[in-house]
């Protein structure tokens, strides 16, 4: 196999991405700040940052830069906060780095707190836990119905209203969810029960199992119809033993890359794995992890 040329493809993703110093309403041109007049937005909703992550994003960064500028505001006259890009901040010092390309904006402290949520909902960055806590947030601090805050985040109500009811399950279930080992289809079947007992017996069985949103649902259905009837909540049937393998296959290949891997297998045991990326970010860690298994065979 031939060696990843990292130039090469840095060169690739600046012609697929414009890097041209076009400012977003409000903010400078690119500028070069100093690392160490840059603080974090203390209300910033990403409150979990894996380590390993953040130092394989580093040795890119070391190799490529920094792809995406830093969205900053000024707090003094030489003082910035964090508006978005805390993370690649993180690595680029561990990289080494003294300075960092950003934009400088000028928000007040709840615009601040809508930006930061905004670019970590367009990247994907947040889990559904840190989006809920910070709706929840924004509603209670600066007295906003979900209404007004769908109008001033872009998102519809209904949508914030799902997020906001993962806080009403059980701890044990928030958790699961900020860990990503549920997603928000099985958070959804799981709040159609009423009872948090049930809900964890379910939640339970999903991680025993490694059950689909469709089996919840018709799990979460039989557990209310068995509730309502005063009866004890059905069993999940175990799935086959090579189901069980494959799902076991998925889940430690999805710890080890740290993001969930797809893969399909059909009854005759042809398939594939595919390592999907939603950001420069995750390609950039993509390739560090390759690049590190490539040098521990070497």
């Amino acid at each position: 196999m031939p060696p990843i040329r990292r130039n090469a493809l840095g060169r690739g993703l600046d012609s697929l991405i414009s890097m041209d110093d076009v400012p977003a309403r409000g903010s400078s041109a690119i500028n070069d700040i100093d690392v160490t007049l840059i603080s974090p937005n203390p209300d910033q909703p990403r409150t979990t940052f894996d380590e390993e992550a953040l130092d394989e994003l580093a040795v890119s960064i070391r190799e490529l830069g920094i792809i995406q500028p830093l969205s900053l505001r000024k707090t003094g006259p030489d003082a910035y906060q964090i508006i978005a890009g805390e993370r690649r901040y993180r690595a680029a010092i561990k990289a080494g780095l003294t300075s960092v390309p950003a934009y400088i904006r000028t928000a007040n402290d709840s615009e601040l707190t809508e930006m930061a949520l905004i670019e970590n909902i367009q990247r994907e960055d947040l889990n559904a836990i840190e989006i809920a806590l910070t709706f929840k947030k924004l509603i209670d601090q600066y007295q906003l119905t979900q209404e007004r805050l769908s109008e001033r985040i872009g998102k519809k109500r209904a949508t914030i209203a799902n997020f906001l009811r993962l806080l009403k399950l059980p701890a044990e279930v928030q958790l699961g969810l900020r860990d990503k080992r549920v997603d928000m289809g099985h958070a959804r079947a799981l709040l159609s029960i009423e009872k948090p007992a049930l809900q964890l017996k379910l939640y339970n069985e999903i991680l025993r199992q490694g059950l689909s949103v469709r089996k919840v649902e018709e799990l979460a259905k039989a557990y209310r119809e068995a509730d309502e009837d005063g009866e004890e909540a059905p069993a999940a049937k175990k799935a086959d033993n090579r189901t069980n393998d494959y799902d076991i296959l998925k889940k430690h290949l999805s710890a080890s890359f740290r993001r969930p891997v797809q893969f399909t297998c059909n009854a005759k045991g042809k398939g594939k794995i595919t390592f999907p990326f939603k950001n420069e970010d995750e390609l950039e860690q993509l390739i560090a992890i390759f690049d590190t298994i490539k040098h521990s065979e070497g």
